[in-house]
């Protein structure tokens, strides 16, 4: 039997390849002569770089010094994958854990440009991946803009402060001097449908957990719409603030994108087509997926919902180890076991998340609903 491993990350305990392979350890447990392929997946946020990066090689996995969004300076790793697809985490260079205390106004997107910058001019690289996820910022890209070459100037002629703040005294924005995409262009990573402004958009929603009080949220929705309107005017292409994710990561997709060219896509399906989950699920006869809560969430677009949908319409018997299950509506899965009930309690399993994801692995390999439905999907 061939068995595809391919789970989210279990928030907080662990990523997306230790939990593969600890589930793939279980199956092989007790059946050790079954096929396994590994391959573990992320929504474009958290966990893409290691999604995308296992099992390559070491000149793959690259690092860089740049801005933090505070200013200082971070260590952000990004990933040259062998196709020449370049794969780069916004929250390496821009993410909350890195500004403390939270800087609402002044927070900035310029080492996420600077990493940009970087993937670009390596000979290799054909496309570049853009994770949007856990940023800190709400500078409309605007940040990333100014290290890619372009110059944000007010109305007297001088280079902006950095942050969304700023935005509000944006006269004019020159894009002549900005680098080259690659000649496949940028792909942003989404996993929002926020519009850029408005009681939906990027301020709104996403401020306040990045410290925004209300006039804040107010401030930088006023100055996102500016900056919406200048660039109108000089971008190479027109993006209307309404566009479902415009404003993901406070609104970086939607700066970058008006300039550069590329497009949002779902963060889910964007890694399953990078790791190549449709040809894995072609070949296999069962498989695996997980995270840390099986809910009604989780079919609505995310990593699971996403994987349980490609392997129905492949016809792949699929299961799903997690760290709870809770009681929901049909889904495809033809069993679901819980961490939680295997370890006696919530804590135990997030105390020891790959020992109990190893009895997951096991107690899937023994259940008699999914081996009947494997028989009777290959007597077919």
């Amino acid at each position: 039997m061939r068995v595809v491993i391919a789970p989210d990350s279990f928030k907080g305990t662990l990523d997306a390849a230790a939990a593969a392979e600890a589930l793939a350890e279980g199956w092989s447990r007790a059946r050790p002569g079954d096929e396994i392929v590994t391959l573990p997946l992320a929504d474009g946020g958290e966990g893409t770089l290691e999604a995308l990066g296992a099992g390559l090689p070491a000149d793959s996995h690259r690092t860089a010094v740049v801005t933090g969004p505070g200013g200082g300076s971070v260590e952000a790793a990004w990933l040259l994958r062998p196709d020449g697809t370049a794969v780069v985490e916004l929250a390496r260079a821009a993410g909350l854990p890195q500004l403390d205390p939270p800087d609402p106004l002044g927070a900035t997107t310029f080492g996420v440009g600077e990493l940009l910058k970087i993937a670009a001019a390596d000979p290799v690289t054909t496309r570049i991946l853009l994770g949007l996820g856990g940023s800190a910022t709400t500078d409309g890209g605007s940040g990333a803009l100014a290290a890619l070459g372009a110059r944000l100037v007010d109305a007297d002629g001088v280079d902006l402060p950095r942050g969304g703040g700023a935005l509000a005294h944006l006269a004019s924005i020159d894009l002549s001097g900005m680098v080259a995409a690659p000649a496949n262009g940028l792909e942003c990573l989404v996993d929002v449908t926020n519009p850029l402004v408005g009681e939906r958009g990027a301020a709104a929603v996403f401020g306040p957990q990045k410290g925004a009080t209300a006039g804040d949220v107010a401030a930088l929705d006023e100055a996102l719409a500016h900056f919406a309107d200048v660039l109108a005017g000089v971008g190479p292409r027109a993006m209307e603030r309404s566009t479902p994710g415009a404003g993901a990561a406070g609104g970086t997709a939607f700066g970058l994108l008006s300039c550069w060219p590329g497009r949002m896509v779902p963060g889910s399906r964007a890694v399953a087509e990078a790791a190549g989950l449709a040809e894995a699920l072609a070949d296999a006869d069962v498989a695996i997926t997980g995270e840390g809560r099986f809910d009604d969430q989780s079919v609505q677009g995310k990593v699971v919902g996403n994987l349980l949908e490609m392997a129905e319409e492949n016809e792949t018997v699929v299961a799903v180890a997690a760290g709870a299950v809770a009681a929901m509506p049909q889904h495809p899965a033809v069993a679901a076991v819980s961490l939680t009930s295997l370890a006696g309690s919530a804590q135990a399993a997030m105390a020891e998340p790959a020992r109990w994801l190893v009895a997951a692995g096991e107690a899937l390999a023994g259940d008699a609903t999914l081996l009947d439905a494997v028989a009777a999907m290959l007597d077919r």
